[in-house]
């Protein structure tokens, strides 16, 4: 894959239970610990070196911002480093709310 796709929040989720995909969190570390979806990981500049560390370069990667543009760019950095299959989350954390997706919240 030489480009992102783009997946909408309900068959992200989908994606993650069936095929074990990792979800990113691109939002600032407030919005972050104030609420993210399940099992999302922060991806920061700080944390991308360990993510990448630990991370296969084939599962696939779902990348989240606030509206679904910020994550556009952060997935194709990615597909640039090498994963294989990358998406940016249409609508970003706002549509996986709104969609009544699973929730982490402090």
């Amino acid at each position: 894959m030489d480009q992102f796709q783009h997946i909408n929040a309900q068959a992200a989720q989908a994606l993650m239970e069936q095929h074990d995909a990792q979800l990113v969190d691109i939002r600032d570390a407030q919005s972050f610990a104030v609420a993210h979806a399940n099992g999302a990981f922060h991806l920061t500049n700080d944390s991308m070196v360990s993510f990448m560390d630990k991370s296969e370069f084939d599962q696939p990667i779902l990348v989240m911002c606030y509206h679904g543009i910020s994550s556009q760019g952060a997935a194709q950095y990615l597909v640039n480093q090498g994963f294989e299959q990358v998406y940016s989350v249409d609508g970003g954390f706002e549509a996986w709310h709104r969609a009544g997706l699973p929730v982490t919240s402090n």
